[in-house]
């Protein structure tokens, strides 16, 4: 190779060479992890695909998977219409104070999940937050947040909360480089507000908010952190599977399961990819 070719992989070396170690090897050990199944007689044996087999008739993985596919459905579209008013709003100029108000937006995000679902737990409690402070102040008996009826809107309450800012940055950011000279001409034409929205604005965030869908459909698969953490607040609410994450997590570290463990991330990392990769390739052709 002559020097100029080497001059390239130098500076894409060290990139490839973490990607490889922290990325690319996790995945390749895990996958290596998913065909055996280690017992307590018998020690480590070569099963092929029966973890895989087990996990697709495995009705608690099922349960899982079509409870954060529910919370996708419903959480992602109201986040995302919620960013979306919000950066409207703001790119409208006429907000009074818009700087203070935007950094208000985004200032949830800062907040680690962990506190922010430490906050909510402690605000949603019937024995000793604001809801259990109503009912006894006021001799109502509104429904237990943290209940297993509404455990998963409480956590969607605060995913939102949280994320709302981070979408409408994303959302603001498609707006303010929109070309100017496109609302001088509907001005000219005697477009409205309105019809500005639909004609310029909302065809220019077709990118931004497939790119926000993109990364709440993988922070929805992903969902941990919130269930995890209200686990010792309401813990008949949460089960060992709530989430495919919590249910890889106890298969692992509790139950020492580790390659079946293994099988479920895989298959979950899998599914993420094909549902993200199916709502960029319908969201860029057709309507979102």
């Amino acid at each position: 190779m002559t020097r100029r070719s080497w001059t390239g992989w130098q500076f894409t070396g060290p990139f490839l060479a973490v990607f490889a170690l922290v990325y690319l090897a996790p995945i390749i050990y895990s996958a290596y992890l998913s065909v055996f199944r280690t017992q307590l007689v018998g020690g480590t044996s070569f099963v092929g695909l029966e973890n895989y087999t087990k996990a697709f008739s495995d009705p608690q993985f099922w349960e899982a998977l079509t409870r954060v596919s529910l919370f996708l459905l419903i959480q992602v579209p109201i986040m995302l219409g919620l960013a979306l008013l919000v950066a409207l709003a703001i790119d409208s100029g006429r907000l009074y104070g818009t700087g203070f108000f935007r950094i208000s937006i985004f200032l949830p995000y800062a907040v680690p999940s962990v506190v922010a679902t430490l906050m909510a737990g402690f605000l949603y409690g019937v024995r000793f937050g604001l809801v259990g402070s109503i009912n006894e102040t006021f001799g109502l008996n509104i429904a237990d947040p943290l209940g297993p009826d509404w455990i998963l809107t409480t956590i969607g309450n605060v995913v939102t909360w949280q994320y709302i800012g981070y979408n409408m940055l994303i959302l603001y950011s498609g707006l303010k480089v929109i070309d100017t000279s496109l609302y001088e001409a509907a001005a000219i034409d005697g477009a409205g507000e309105w019809r500005i929205i639909r004609a310029i604005k909302l065809p220019a965030l077709r990118g931004p908010l497939v790119v926000a869908g993109i990364f709440s459909i993988v922070g929805s698969f992903q969902l941990f952190n919130e269930p995890q953490v209200l686990d010792s607040l309401a813990p008949n609410s949460i089960t060992t599977y709530f989430t495919p994450n919590i249910y890889a997590y106890q298969l692992s570290f509790a139950g020492q399961q580790v390659n079946y463990s293994a099988t479920i991330a895989l298959i979950m990392g899998v599914a993420t990819m094909i549902v993200a990769y199916a709502f960029q390739r319908r969201s860029m052709k057709g309507t979102l």
